[in-house]
């Protein structure tokens, strides 16, 4: 029997990068898996690589009317899911003087109001000892230019993931928070121009204890504990971040 032989899972933000990882190693493991994008490509790309056996599924992360409808399509495909797995975020640097409220709100709306609906539309469908695991970022803890409203909502994040394993101990469902330092994904061509992403390649290793850039094998490979092994676990956050926040 495959190691998650039998387990379903809902990974929002799931068509590349960390949240792909992560479906990967579950589909390999047995699993059934549902993963939500926005674009036409990165859903089309999310398909080809994880095959006829995932459902991939367009869904805007910070609509709530996308989330409700996500809702109803895993409760018809699942009925039940042993794992949800919030992932979908990004940030948009900015320098604090030219922060909008547009922006503001964007940071806000992505990073922990969706998320937040997203527990609370999944939860009753999430089977006794089953998992939450949110995806945060070490700018929730380090203080770090052109990411004050990015680390904010983070900071909100974390906080939610205590709040709820606390309110959801009663149905015996874990929720735990997964905080990717700099991670190696394509996020990092979108959330910067070239040059600047190019830069930040080149200078951010040596800012890193390990003196290197983690991978989304290793953040996925830190979600499945978190979701599967962890029993003994809800409310914490585990960073994986080659020591950045914690040395």
């Amino acid at each position: 029997m495959k190691r998650y032989e039998g387990k379903k899972v809902v990974i929002i933000g799931g068509t590349s990068g960390m949240g792909l990882a992560t479906a990967k190693m579950l589909l390999d493991g047995g699993a059934r898996v549902a993963v939500t994008g926005r674009s036409k490509e990165g859903l089309e790309s999310a398909q080809k690589e994880l095959g006829n056996e995932a459902i991939v599924v367009s869904s805007d992360a910070r609509s709530l009317t996308d989330i409700d409808a996500l809702a109803s399509r895993v409760k018809t495909e699942f009925d039940t899911i042993d794992l949800l797995f919030v992932n979908a975020g990004f940030s948009i640097p900015t320098p604090f003087e030219s922060v909008t409220e547009a922006i503001y709100d964007e940071m806000f709306n992505l990073n922990s109001k969706g998320p937040f609906f997203a527990v609370q539309k999944f939860a009753p469908m999430i089977s006794r000892g089953g998992s939450v695991i949110l995806t945060t970022s070490i700018a929730n803890v380090k203080g770090m230019p052109n990411q004050s409203t990015y680390g904010a909502a983070k900071s909100a994040l974390r906080s939610f993931a205590r709040g709820l394993a606390a309110e959801l101990l009663p149905r015996e469902i874990r929720v735990n928070a997964v905080t990717p330092g700099p991670i190696d994904t394509p996020i990092l061509g979108k959330s910067f121009p070239a040059e600047a992403a190019a830069q930040m390649r080149e200078k951010i290793p040596g800012m890193v204890p390990m003196k290197r850039w983690g991978t989304s094998d290793e953040i996925a490979k830190a979600v499945l504990f978190l979701a599967f092994d962890a029993t003994f676990t809800t409310g914490a956050e585990l960073p994986v971040d080659g020591g950045w926040s914690q040395l």
